[in-house]
């Protein structure tokens, strides 16, 4: 077991072992042995980082939201109509999600424990996002770019049309007959949330052009 590795990368890899286990086992289930020994280095070295396995498991959903929040906020920021803004941002979250395929799976987890964390989860990171994502949307609307919505419901439904595929690929696989995160199911269904956004939003008289 490798013990010289830089802290950094020591840090990181028990963040990406974690990342998995606990998606898998859940935080009852999971063992910091297992983490420790999927990283590449000693037990003793996890609780030096994160003291309990509890403070591992929210260290593993901070980094996760961390990382979403910048890659979604980058998309966002970026001077550009609402339209071309819009399809960056649908964009970025679908490959964020294909990086990190345990997300869907650990936020279910949370959701379903209805533990404390989640009002942090959703304070801290959702609400910024969805505002952000509400105000894109009217200023499409103002600019006749999309057409009149309800705002609320359509980010809602913006942000699902990619995290419910990641969530349900187990399913998938059985019903697509193929790994449906491979190259060739992955394609296909970036370019089809893509188009459905678009032929779902764009304003009529754009859709005609």
């Amino acid at each position: 077991m490798a013990q010289s590795r830089n802290p950094r990368h020591s840090r990181a890899a028990l963040l990406a072992a974690a990342e998995r286990i606990f998606a898998e086992r859940g935080l009852a289930g999971a063992r910091t042995e297992e983490i420790a020994h999927a990283a590449g280095v000693n037990k003793a070295l996890l609780h030096y980082y994160f003291g309990t396995k509890e403070k591992l498991y929210h260290a593993v959903l901070e980094n996760l939201f961390q990382q979403l929040v910048i890659t979604l906020d980058q998309a966002l920021a970026q001077p550009d109509s609402p339209r071309a803004t819009l399809l960056r941002f649908i964009d970025r979250h679908f490959d964020f999600l294909h990086r990190h395929r345990y997300y869907p799976r650990l936020l279910q987890r949370e959701v379903m424990s209805g533990g404390p964390f989640l009002r942090t989860i959703a304070q801290r990171y959702f609400r910024p996002l969805q505002q952000r994502l509400a105000r894109l949307l009217r200023a499409g609307i103002r600019r006749g770019e999309f057409r009149p919505v309800d705002i609320q419901n359509t980010v809602i439904s913006l942000i699902g049309i990619s995290v419910f595929y990641f969530a349900a690929a187990p399913v998938l696989k059985h019903l697509l007959g193929e790994d449906p995160c491979g190259a060739r199911c992955l394609t296909a269904r970036k370019r089809a949330v893509l188009d459905l956004v678009q032929h779902a939003l764009w304003a009529k008289a754009d859709k005609e052009k």
